[in-house]
């Protein structure tokens, strides 16, 4: 087999996608656990960034797989923790957010994420349609996504009262660059 298609064969799997999308080469951790020994919700998630990034290094497409169903990859929350504890400098929340964006794309993500990405896409909406975040049209949005209607419900008086909600968002001046940005990050239009 010559070096080209032995390259191309690399590109096949999810590895060799993370590192040509991201930069990082997974075949530098050598798994001696610090990054999962630090990480904050470690202990929630059903695979450690370190048992990850194990599967990923053997290439096999049922490990790969596995990692994009996994509940742990939506539970990272790129405090960068892992990535300051790791000996090789291997930058972990690069890998979960590219693992992520490729478990949406094949229809793959955990069911226990719906909640997390609720909030992700209603926080995004925000920012693109106000330029900056508006907590409220936030929480509406996240509301109607989750269909969590009156949990926290009560939260919301409190918090106006006290000055924390504005009712009406503060627009930034160049809102049509700002969905121009999103067009062009987010494949949308």
């Amino acid at each position: 087999m010559s070096s080209g298609n032995h390259h191309d064969e690399h590109l096949d799997t999810l590895a060799g996608r993370i590192q040509k999308a991201t930069g990082v080469k997974l075949t530098h951790c050598y798994q001696c656990g610090k990054c999962a020994a630090g990480c904050p919700v470690a202990d929630q998630m059903d695979l450690t960034s370190c048992n990850a990034l194990r599967m990923l290094q053997y290439g096999l497409p049922e490990y790969d797989e596995r990692v994009l169903r996994s509940e742990g990859i939506w539970l990272c929350l790129a405090c960068e923790t892992c990535s300051t504890r790791c000996p090789q400098e291997v930058e972990i929340p690069k890998v979960m957010d590219f693992i992520r964006g490729e478990a949406l794309a094949k229809n793959l993500a955990h069911p226990k994420s719906a909640d997390i990405l609720a909030f992700h896409r209603a926080f995004l909406d925000s920012i693109e349609y106000t330029g900056r975040l508006y907590e409220v049209g936030l929480v509406a949005d996240y509301k109607v996504r989750s269909r969590h209607f009156l949990k926290d419900v009560m939260l919301a008086p409190k918090m106006y009262v006290k000055g924390k909600l504005d009712l009406l968002p503060h627009l930034i001046r160049n809102r049509r660059g700002m969905k121009n940005l999103f067009k062009q990050t987010m494949g949308k239009g």
